[in-house]
């Protein structure tokens, strides 16, 4: 028989061992990732998204990209990555924009766009060339220009945003669609605005119902539009369902054919998109897309209204940065000077 101290200092030994054995396991764990277990291993602030905004700065208007840059990041704490297009001669001018302003913080990433993809595909329409400037078109090609991501906002420069644009970007989208927009029905406040200032808010308004190919599509002239200024867009479906293949089509016959002009609601680049997303897009936040501030330089809506709206859009002639417009103040609480003194803003007393 071992003596009583013997059996003392197994049992103490054993003891420690154990208590060895237990840390050493909890040291050197097995790899979640070997188990049958699904762990959320980081907080969501450690796994935040990636937010991808897309917008133009054209010659003219830079101006317009920078308040809109500026109204987004200033009301945010997401994690925004900028896509700011431009073409060759542009761009150089933004970047020292950002580069030398309060924007310096930003995440962006410039990126040239080369109009000759359009070759051949905008019939020239002397009524408002402004609508067929090159980066008028940047939306139809979305997968081209910005790489890695599932899911992309585009703006049109002419916004500011009041919002979070992360509630925008949590837009859910329906199962096969490729984007989500705002219809023009879509709001009781804005029909009055509509009717006073005489725009069209359904198809007839932007496609020619005199010609056949128009009428063969089936789609009833009183079918309420949709503003294609602000996008919530699915990269993976835009890519599987062909969709920049689809609006080159109908720009090419359009050429051909005549079927929509600037003369009539929308230009040239929102009728395409308006016949191949015809009965398959998913709604935007009415709230988040208050437009027609620029149809006007009379028409106003209420201070009121206007401060709940997430995001405002001068579309139309009379932008914010230049003169007759309406709701300025609203939109230079976001303006930038430009350092270089090229972009000034056009004013009564200017």
């Amino acid at each position: 028989i071992l003596p009583l101290v013997s059996v003392n200092q197994i049992l103490l030994l054993l003891l420690v061992l154990t208590v060895c054995a237990i840390l050493y396991n909890k040291v050197h764990q097995v790899p979640l990732a070997l188990r049958n277990e699904t762990v959320d291993l980081e907080s969501p602030k450690e796994m935040e998204e990636e937010i991808p905004v897309v917008i133009c700065a054209a010659a003219g208007r830079m101006g317009a990209a920078v308040a809109a840059i500026s109204s987004i990041y200033s009301n945010t704490e997401a994690n925004v990555l900028f896509y700011i297009i431009g073409l060759k001669t542009t761009i150089p001018h933004i970047r020292k924009w950002i580069e030398n302003s309060k924007l310096k913080e930003i995440k962006f990433k410039a990126v040239e766009f080369n109009p000759m993809v359009l070759k051949g595909k905008i019939r020239q329409d002397a009524s408002r060339p402004e609508l067929l400037q090159p980066l008028n078109f940047v939306r139809f090609y979305l997968p081209l220009l910005v790489q890695k991501h599932e899911k992309v906002i585009y703006l049109d420069d002419d916004v500011i945003v009041q919002g979070d644009i992360q509630e925008l970007y949590d837009t859910k989208l329906a199962p096969g669609h490729a984007a989500a927009f705002s219809d023009d029905c879509d709001l009781p406040s804005t029909h009055e605005m509509v009717r006073s200032v005489g725009m069209q808010n359904t198809y007839m308004g932007f496609l020619d119902y005199r010609k056949q190919a128009i009428r063969d599509l089936g789609i009833s002239p009183s079918t309420c539009s949709f503003n294609p200024g602000v996008i919530v867009a699915n990269m993976t479906e835009w890519k599987h369902q062909r969709i920049t293949k689809q609006l080159e089509k109908w720009m090419q016959r359009n050429v051909e054919e005549n079927l929509y002009s600037s003369t009539l609601g929308g230009g040239v680049a929102t009728s395409p998109m308006l016949i191949v997303f015809n009965g398959k897009y998913s709604s935007i936040n009415p709230m988040w897309h208050i437009r027609h501030l620029g149809w006007s330089p009379d028409a106003r809506y209420s201070e009121q209204f206007l401060q709940e709206a997430k995001l405002l859009h001068w579309n139309g002639r009379y932008k914010p940065w230049d003169y007759p417009s309406v709701h300025t103040d609203l939109w230079e609480n976001w303006f930038i000077p430009d350092p270089s003194g090229k972009f000034k803003l056009t004013r009564p007393d200017s």
